[in-house]
């Protein structure tokens, strides 16, 4: 996938070095791939019983890939900017492969953590915080990441570390902003796939030159109309899988046309009754 050869390139090379800076993470993904419960400061312990000869070129040493080494190419990794890197390496191999970017999904999602931890101590640097738990655990600290992948095979294309109070609200705002004029000078029609966040007036207006896909947030006053129009069509529903059926409504929302689509299953409605039960 020409990983190696791409990084080197961003990241250049220095007279005398044994390991050049692709090499090296291409030794520290190994590395992850094989010994994933190890201090990195192990790598050489891992590469001793591999045959590096076939993996990279003759000459390569396990003791090579000591901490030192792994640390400084880390450092160079960190200066040019870790998020657009790997964004480069994802877009490169996509292009490789032919994968479809056209359709892209985004999203974010917390990582809980246990312990003691530094406080932040620069603007580039996380801040591990209470916030919104995705993963349930409102008493932990956490950190977020936003992520966007194609459609065609989950491939990641964009990633970004987010403090652990991150909102959902702002990221995607930010976020639908820094993509609408990459997807106006895209040569084929683009396609941006979120979750309820994107969908506020002033994104909606931004994003009107642009396919998206989202769920309509239930707190705008129109759906809950649209969805008694569509209960009262009892007849004109649209059959899919497992007991789902679907009812399609053409309507103007922001000044802009949108199609709309109400989803009924066994599922939902059983949710329903509970919350009603509660209730």
């Amino acid at each position: 996938m020409n990983i190696v050869e791409l990084i080197d390139k961003r990241l250049g090379s220095f007279q005398g070095e044994t390991l050049s800076a692709g090499e090296t993470v291409a030794g520290m993904m190994m590395n992850g791939l094989g010994f994933s419960n190890k201090p990195l400061s192990l790598t050489p312990l891992f590469f001793k019983k591999v045959p590096l000869s076939l993996l990279f070129r003759e000459g390569v040493k396990a003791e090579d890939f000591n901490r030192f080494k792994l640390g400084r190419v880390l450092d160079r990794c960190h200066g040019y900017g870790t998020e657009l890197l790997f964004s480069e390496i994802s877009l490169n191999v996509c292009r490789q492969e032919k994968v479809d970017t056209r359709f892209n999904s985004l999203d974010s999602t917390s990582f809980t953590l246990s312990g003691d931890y530094l406080e932040k101590t620069d603007d580039e640097t996380v801040a591990i915080k209470l916030g919104y738990s995705k993963d349930h655990r409102p008493d932990l600290k956490q950190v977020m990441l936003e992520m966007m992948v194609s459609q065609d095979g989950g491939i990641p294309l964009i990633g970004k570390a987010l403090d652990g109070n991150a909102s959902d609200n702002t990221v995607f705002k930010e976020r639908s902003e820094q993509l609408l004029e990459s997807f106006k000078a895209s040569e084929t029609p683009r396609y941006l796939i979120a979750d309820c966040k994107l969908y506020t007036e002033k994104n909606a207006l931004n994003l009107k030159e642009i396919l998206f896909i989202t769920r309509i947030p239930s707190n705008i006053k129109r759906v809950n109309e649209i969805i008694e129009q569509a209960l009262a069509a009892s007849n004109d529903w649209q059959k899919l899988d497992d007991g789902r059926m679907m009812k399609t409504v053409e309507i103007e929302h922001y000044d802009i046309k949108q199609r709309w689509h109400v989803l009924s299953s066994e599922t939902s409605k059983q949710r329903a009754i509970k919350q009603v039960d509660k209730k």
